[in-house]
């Protein structure tokens, strides 16, 4: 669009990926939020002395944040986004579900009072009818909520949430809800001017875990026309009854037991903000939300009509995290030492290979969206899309999200918010490198996974031989290769046998093409096959000393001259003193006694060649000395 951009960023920040994309850039504090991302003063100020005439909020830290707007345009700025007297309408769940059932919109049977006392709270309970939802008025993120099947847990719970609540918002408020079986949680994404609002349709986000979305997609599977109208309509009537201006999105709690059905959804939250998942409706209406925030922002109607807006299509979002699956979806840090998306997906990203993925901000690496003529089609390219996905320096849920995708009840169009908890087990599971994966890896660690040559594995009489080791979630692997000439080669590992080759950039194992990638970073070695699998290097020199300490004798850990020997027999040495050196691939290599002892034999002498293996100082054994 032409419009000049400034980035913001804390200390945490200042090398990150946004920093660099802005034409300007502004420091603006320390890595805690409340030191930087905050304090709504120093961005207003970073604003005003770059000469911008908008800020943008995003959809963290201060996007819905009522103060905040009126101090950006009590500063002549522009808020992109709705206004201060919208936010806070619907700022609070209670209130707004009042102004909401006001607006003709429906509303889940609960008691949304100022009566907190418990005992009269856990008579609206009875009255609503168990399973009921107790939720913080000024929640978000599941904090705050319990559910609870049955009076005599009532009191606890409730205790339980407003501890939660008082924490996490500084208000206990509760209100109470109709708990909805199979639910299924379908939002409208609307957009208004000030006057008049359109939707752009539905998404259905009902795969979640701990109130958190994890896949989204738009349309929603089973979706009728009726029904669409009616939720479509509903949500323009709650954006027209606050004067909404901007993207917007009105989440509704859909009651998936029977179908989707227009008397069988209610309203739950309005986001006074633009979504993370907002590129699957701009994938299915070729509309770019941010641009119609910057155009509405800077005075314009609405750029559509209802009637110019249409579906095209079938589109999933799936957010990739840094996190460890099988340790409980516990967040993870770690430097990004590869980081590449596959072609054909839009990947939205904020890192980049060599960033950080920082202890400070939600550990999210990237959008993975896809799109595709049918819900089918499109669920394949996200399944295509996630297995094309390379991350290696930390942990992620990958695996989780393939296993989501190919999942036989999502991708039937069974959604509902219980889906992932019914099967975590299965979801969760971390697959485990097999023989095949791991003999990539070995040919990985002695860096045969490089574009070949013609002379590759050159010898006069016999196939090159080599050994590696390689370390395994905790175990030593031990792999023998035989090159058998360019790009060919002969794995044994895990006592199974495989054949390779290499040609054109694609790997064969076994006489069957893989699309599986080698790579070598900085943190390791990764085997890319459907799945990520990490490897640790191990250095030939560590593995020689460990077999030194155990055995005590020192071998060559590859092929080479012997430079010096230090030692001679009846010589006493200690664990780490120097005992020859080995010339090898233009570089020299120390080789050092493994534990303390007494030289019983030296094997070699300087100027000599040795092959891999050859025994050059024998200690004598700890009984014998």
């Amino acid at each position: 669009m032409g419009v000049r951009t400034v980035a913001v960023y804390s200390d945490a920040d200042a090398g990150a990926r946004h920093v660099a994309m802005a034409d300007e850039a502004v420091h603006i504090g320390g890595p805690a939020p409340a030191d930087s991302y905050l304090k709504g003063d120093v961005l207003i100020a970073a604003a005003k002395a770059t000469g911008a005439e908008a800020i943008h909020p995003g959809y963290g830290f201060l996007s819905e944040n009522p103060d905040f707007v009126e101090a950006v345009e009590a500063a002549g700025l522009t808020f992109i986004g709705p206004s201060a007297e919208a936010i806070r309408k619907m700022g609070l769940k209670d209130a707004a579900k009042k102004l909401m059932e006001e607006a003709g919109v429906p509303v889940v049977p609960g008691y949304h009072g100022e009566n907190q006392d418990p005992e009269h709270l856990s008579g609206a309970a009875d009255a609503i009818g168990y399973p009921v939802l107790i939720k913080a008025v000024a929640g978000g993120g599941g904090k705050g909520m319990r559910k609870v099947d049955r009076p005599g847990d009532f009191m606890n719970a409730l205790a339980s949430a407003k501890g939660e609540a008082k924490t996490a918002f500084g208000n206990d408020a509760v209100l109470i809800e109709k708990f909805v079986q199979q639910p299924r949680h379908i939002e409208v994404q609307v957009f208004g001017d000030g006057t008049h609002a359109v939707h752009l349709f539905e998404r259905d986000c009902s795969l979640q875990r701990r109130h958190q979305k994890v896949i989204e997609e738009a349309p929603a599977p089973g979706m009728t026309a009726e029904m669409r109208a009616a939720m479509g309509q509903a949500g323009v009537r709650a954006a027209e009854a606050i004067g909404y201006k901007g993207a917007g999105t009105v989440e509704f709690i859909v009651d998936g037991s029977k179908g989707l059905r227009p008397d069988g959804f209610w309203f739950m939250e309005m986001n006074t903000r633009l979504q993370v998942e907002h590129p699957v409706t701009e994938a299915i209406t070729g509309i770019d939300l941010v641009e119609w925030q910057l155009r509405v922002a800077a005075g314009e109607s609405l750029p559509a009509r209802q009637e110019d807006l249409s579906i095209s299509g079938h589109a999933f979002e799936a957010r990739l995290y840094a996190e460890d699956v099988p340790k409980g979806f516990l967040p993870a840090t770690g430097t990004l030492a590869h980081l590449q998306f596959p072609e054909g997906a839009r990947c939205d990203t904020g890192v980049r290979a060599g960033d950080t993925i920082s202890p400070w901000y939600d550990p999210m690496i990237s959008k993975v969206i896809v799109h595709g003529p049918t819900r089918a089609v499109a669920l394949k390219r996200l399944d295509q899309a996630l297995a094309g996905t390379q991350v290696a320096g930390s942990v992620t849920n990958l695996a989780f999200l393939r296993a989501l995708a190919r999942h036989d009840g999502f991708a039937a169009g069974e959604v509902d918010t219980g889906l992932i908890d019914r099967d975590l087990d299965k979801l969760a599971a971390d697959p485990v490198a097999c023989s095949k994966a791991r003999a990539l890896a070995a040919l990985g660690a002695l860096g045969l996974h490089e574009a070949t040559g013609p002379l590759q594995g050159f010898s006069l009489w016999a196939p090159l031989k080599q050994s590696v080791a390689l370390d395994y979630r905790g175990e030593r692997l031990s792999a023998a290769v035989e090159t058998l000439g360019a790009g060919r080669f002969r794995v044994e590992i895990d006592g199974t046998m495989h054949e390779i080759t290499r040609s054109g950039g694609r790997w064969s194992v076994d006489g069957m093409p893989t699309a599986a990638e080698v790579v070598v970073h900085a943190a390791g070695l990764s085997v890319f096959w459907g799945n990520g699998y990490a490897f640790d290097l191990v250095d030939p020199l560590d593995v020689a000393a460990e077999d030194a300490a155990a055995s005590g004798l020192v071998k060559a850990p590859m092929p080479g001259l012997v430079k010096a020997v230090f030692v001679e027999a009846g010589q006493e040495v200690a664990a780490g003193d120097r005992l020859a050196i080995l010339e090898a691939m233009k570089m020299e290599h120390t080789l050092t006694a493994g534990r303390d002892g007494v030289v019983a034999e030296v094997l070699a002498s300087a100027g000599q060649q040795v092959e891999e293996g050859a025994a050059l100082i024998r200690l004598e054994e700890e009984d014998e000395a």
